[in-house]
């Protein structure tokens, strides 16, 4: 059995981490980066998807520093996330292949001409 499709901020999320450990401004930035700016998570949204993301095991949080006063929390990907997201993007590859597949069905390209000497190929 595999498992449901991941919505797209949590895809996001787990890909931002699949570069490494980050404290939560970071993933927002590269989570905003990854998007091309169409995904822009407020910090609200963010925690209580990695609450519940670490409640599911696919992260974890880890080092903690303090800078400026403030605490910053780093989170990184766990092996069972990091599978999770192999399969998801997986799943994605195999559907926009097919779409691509299909849209190239629905309008295909001319065969290629060629012109040599003495002739049309």
């Amino acid at each position: 059995m595999t498992a449901r499709s991941m919505q797209e901020p949590t895809f996001l999320i787990l890909t931002a981490l699949a570069a490494g450990p980050q404290h939560g401004y970071g993933i927002i930035t590269d989570v905003l980066r990854i998007s091309a700016e169409r995904v822009r998570l407020r910090a609200g949204t963010l925690y209580a998807a990695l609450d519940r993301l670490e409640r599911e095991g696919l992260v974890e949080a880890g080092q903690e520093e303090v800078v400026d006063g403030r605490a910053r929390r780093y989170y990184r990907l766990t092996s069972e996330g990091e599978s999770r997201l192999a399969e998801e993007a997986e799943r994605l590859r195999r559907n926009a292949e097919t779409a691509a597949s299909r849209l190239r069905a629905r309008h295909p390209r001319p065969a290629l001409s060629v012109a040599l000497p003495g002739g049309v190929v």
